[in-house]
This record gives structure tokens, C-alpha cells and sequence, in this order.
């Protein structure tokens, strides 16, 4: 079973509406009990990281993902504040992230830019790294949404799958082993995030 975490960070319907979309069925739950069933996790997210991080420790979460994901090794994919709690730590809060990938989470700064504004929103594109079957096939015209002020700085280059430029080139893709993250919105991407998201289900 597909499920999607719900820790209060929004997002969890249009995320459930694009997997049913794609033919493939789907739980929203912060129950235990349930994700300990999990044969893939989704991890949603928009908002602050410490607010995501709070929200998950509430929850009594954090023992169960690691289990799942450190563990058990069953498929992740995080969006957006997803992707970025899979990192240590970010400049925007104080508390520690989950600490699945060797990484931090930074802020766009940009000098008297007149051009680039935070948050970086709407479409772009995407420069593949390595083969990972998340792109599998992907449309050669392959573009994403985004809508994000921080973005995720692996120190491992191993660990990204994809870059993105907004003046500067930052991370919008990892993985390791079972460890999945995209900064940008798949289920905001139209055909190319449902092309994704179909990728994840059916290959991790």
C-alpha cells in the first residue's frame, strides 16, 4: 500500500487525486499502525521546516519512518518540505532534521537580483546527473513546478539524481538506495509528475 503521511503540512489530497489518477490506490494517515503496513512512503510537505519536524515528533512518527525507511528499506519519495526533512538541518529553523542523507537545507540568496525573486515559483527544468528509474522514460520536454524559498545541498554528489538552475544550480532530485526526493511538486507537474509518480510506484 501506498501512504501518504499525513503530518499537517497540507498538500495530502492533491497528492492522493494524482495517484488515483494514475490508476494506483492510495491511504492518508498519521496512524502508526498503518505506516508500520506501508509498502511505499510518500512524505508531502509545504511550510517551515522546524513546523514539519515539530509536527512529526507530535505525532510520535519518527521511530515508525526510521523503522520503515533506515530498516526495513521500503521505498520513500519526499516533496518539497518533504525532500528537505530528509536532510540533517536547515537555515530556516533550529531542530534536526531526519538525517536520511548527508545534507543541509539552505536559502536562495541573491544579490540586488532584480530578475530572480524568493520564493523560486513556476515551471522549470530539470538536468539528470545519473540513471534513476524515477526518470524513466520521462518526456524529453520533461519540466516540474515549483514553489520554495530553501532548497537541498547533498554533500554527497552521489546522492543527486537531478539539478535545476535559478541563477544557481541547486539539487531538485536525489536518491540513495531507497531514498527519494523531489523539490519541485509532481502532483502540481500535470503529465510529467504523474509520469513520475508512476515511475516510483511501479519500479521502487
Amino acid at each position: 500500500m501506498i501512504t501518504i503521511i499525513d503530518y499537517k503540512t497540507g498538500n495530502l489530497g492533491s497528492i492522493q487525486n494524482i495517484l488515483k489518477r494514475i490508476g494506483e490506490d492510495s491511504v492518508v494517515t498519521s496512524d502508526k499502525d498503518e505506516i508500520a503496513r506501508a509498502t511505499k512512503l510518500i512524505l508531502p510537505g509545504v511550510g517551515a521546516f522546524d513546523t514539519g519536524m515539530r509536527n512529526l515528533t507530535g505525532l510520535n512518527l519518527i521511530d515508525i519512518l526510521n523503522k520503515k525507511v533506515i530498516e526495513e528499506k521500503i521505498p520513500v519519495l519526499g516533496i518539497c518540505l518533504g525532500m528537505q526533512l530528509l536532510s540533517k538541518g536547515s537555515e530556516e529553523g533550529s531542530l534536526p532534521g531526519l538525517g536520511w542523507i548527508d545534507a543541509s537545507t539552505v536559502r536562495f540568496k541573491f544579490e540586488d537580483s532584480t530578475e530572480y525573486k524568493i520564493p523560486h515559483m513556476g515551471w522549470n527544468f530539470i538536468r539528470q546527473h545519473k540513471t534513476g528509474r524515477l526518470f524513466d522514460n520521462m518526456y524529453p520536454d520533461s519540466r516540474f513546478y515549483f514553489v520554495h524559498s530553501y532548497f537541498f545541498c547533498a554533500n554527497d554528489p552521489e546522492d543527486v539524481l537531478t539539478s535545476t538552475t535559478y541563477e544557481i544550480e541547486f539539487t531538485s532530485a536525489i536518491e540513495r538506495g531507497n531514498i527519494l526526493g523531489v523539490q519541485f511538486h509532481p502532483e502540481k507537474s500535470h503529465k510529467f509528475g504523474m509520469k513520475l509518480l508512476k515511475n516510483f510506484v511501479d519500479f521502487y
